[in-house]
């Protein structure tokens, strides 16, 4: 391999579509191992979306241990098509944008990566204002009068002591960008054991006030909004959510896996990373929300105003510091590294993976992150299962061109050649993810009531959104790709 990667250096430097960000990783460079990898999932997975997330389940009708269920399911299937595409990086060396162009074509590829790093994008700007919140709560303990800061006006809709936080936060993120991806391992791996200890914290804290857990457990029955309500009508469309959640990282995990020693350093670290924190931390969210119920008399989901409650300064200091170091780990990780080397690849020699990481900074600014954030039943379940059917679309073609017709094998210089092998658009690639997407379009056509009276089959079949894409894409492309033959 390695050999492989000093002729590569040699043949393809002065192609428009090499860069140093984009060449595949040479042994030397490899040094993540199973436990770098487990704590970039740690520090990932720990954030206030996973915190919350059970809320949307139990508030549809689901009691607890229901939501923790399809929780793990969903992030247990979603694991599948994790480890697959982390093979690529693992191998060959080379981050997402590069593995497309031999799914996609070396043309599509761009269009491709796109697709995932947009969604990304949007992701950074809710973190960083999440990040920002955080900021803000622990500056209104020690400044009240902030909370009195003018407000910028209906089209903002923030005051300035929000909008400051936000943007202070955002520089924060941009700082490590500008370090690169090593100083990302360390950060990750220093502070993963720091944000498990917070959330234990919460818990203990619960567990103290109200003095038993089984009384927590039970007053998380009060949660539900909906009683009688169909399981199975509220379990699939959660089930995809939760797949949604992750679906984006199922596509870049390449973009980590390349930094990786051995494919079972990739594989474990996953295994280890992924299920069991967000099971905890999802746990930690419905037991101190449950307690919150019996200490306050109100459910309180969101930490932040949580912690808002306390009346200790450095309580509230040391958890405010947790929640944002949880927030900053989740946004460098997740949603930095896929849209910065998208944005690059338009032109990798022109645009570097820091300054796609700048842009990507620009437009979580720009789509106003905290009125996306307005409608949380929105943003889990209309926003993810409606980008997960988009994801697993790109997924099943992904899997299937590298697993069933190239058999792992592919040609790595040619991936950094315009005319080369993979030149263009990959024609049965693109034909296998469009059509996929057409069964479940009148579902989210209905759901986001742009069209009146969708039949009942059509709206259940976008509950499977990810699912059904995904097959559908993966089974079109492998006839596609045999006729081609």
């Amino acid at each position: 391999m390695k050999s492989d990667i000093i002729e590569l250096h040699e043949d393809v430097s002065a192609s428009p579509l090499y860069s140093e960000d984009f060449a595949p990783v040479p042994a030397a460079g490899r040094t993540w191992n199973q436990w770098n990898i487990a704590a970039i999932w740690v520090g990932m997975a720990v954030c206030i979306p996973t915190y919350m997330l059970a809320s949307s389940l139990i508030g549809q009708g689901m009691n607890w241990w229901q939501a923790l269920l399809t929780i793990l399911l969903g992030n247990l299937i979603v694991l599948i098509p994790m480890i697959l595409n982390a093979h690529v990086g693992t191998k060959y060396g080379i981050p997402l944008p590069v593995f497309l162009r031999l799914n996609f074509g070396v043309d599509g590829a761009v269009l491709a990566g796109l697709l995932r790093g947009l969604v990304a994008c949007g992701w950074f700007g809710i973190q960083a204002w999440i990040g920002g919140a955080a900021i803000y709560q622990l500056l209104l303990v020690m400044v009240p009068g902030m909370a009195d800061s003018p407000y910028l006006g209906d089209f903002i809709g923030i005051n300035l002591g929000q909008f400051g936080c936000f943007l202070f936060f955002w520089l924060i993120n941009m700082y490590i960008v500008h370090a690169g991806i090593e100083s990302m391992k360390v950060f990750e791996t220093w502070s993963a054991p720091f944000l498990l200890l917070i959330g234990l914290f919460l818990l203990g804290w619960a567990w103290a006030e109200v003095g038993s857990l089984g009384k927590i457990l039970d007053a998380s029955y009060q949660l539900a909004s909906n009683e009688g309500v169909d399981f199975w009508k509220i379990f699939w469309p959660g089930l995809t959510a939760m797949v949604g959640f992750w679906a984006t990282l199922s596509l870049n995990i390449p973009d980590f896996t390349r930094y990786a020693k051995t494919q079972r350093d990739q594989v474990v670290g996953q295994i280890i990373g992924l299920p069991g924190t967000m099971v905890l931390y999802s746990f930690i969210g419905i037991a101190v929300t449950s307690a919150t119920v019996l200490i306050f008399g109100e459910a309180i989901w969101d930490p932040v105003v949580l912690l808002g409650k306390f009346h200790n300064p450095l309580v509230v200091i040391i958890a405010m510091l947790g929640l944002s170091i949880a927030t900053l780990s989740t946004n460098i990780a997740a949603n930095v590294v896929a849209p910065a080397n998208s944005i690059a690849n338009i032109a990798p020699k022109k645009i570097s993976f820091r300054m796609g990481g700048y842009i990507t900074g620009v437009i979580g600014i720009l789509i106003f992150p905290w009125k996306l954030m307005a409608d949380p039943h929105g943003y889990i379940f209309v926003w993810l299962i409606a980008y997960s059917a988009l994801l697993g679309a790109l997924a099943g073609v992904m899997i299937c061109d590298y697993y069933v017709i190239r058999k792992t094998e592919l040609d790595l210089a040619q991936l950094f050649k315009e005319n080369g092998i993979y030149k263009g658009w990959n024609r049965p690639a693109w034909a296998a993810f469009t059509l996929s997407m057409l069964p479940v379009l009148p579902g989210f056509l209905g759901t986001v009531k742009v069209v009146e009276n969708v039949g009942e089959f059509w709206m259940d079949l976008y509950s499977y959104a990810w699912f059904v894409t995904f097959f559908l894409s993966f089974g079109l492309y492998w006839g596609l790709a045999k006729m081609k033959k």
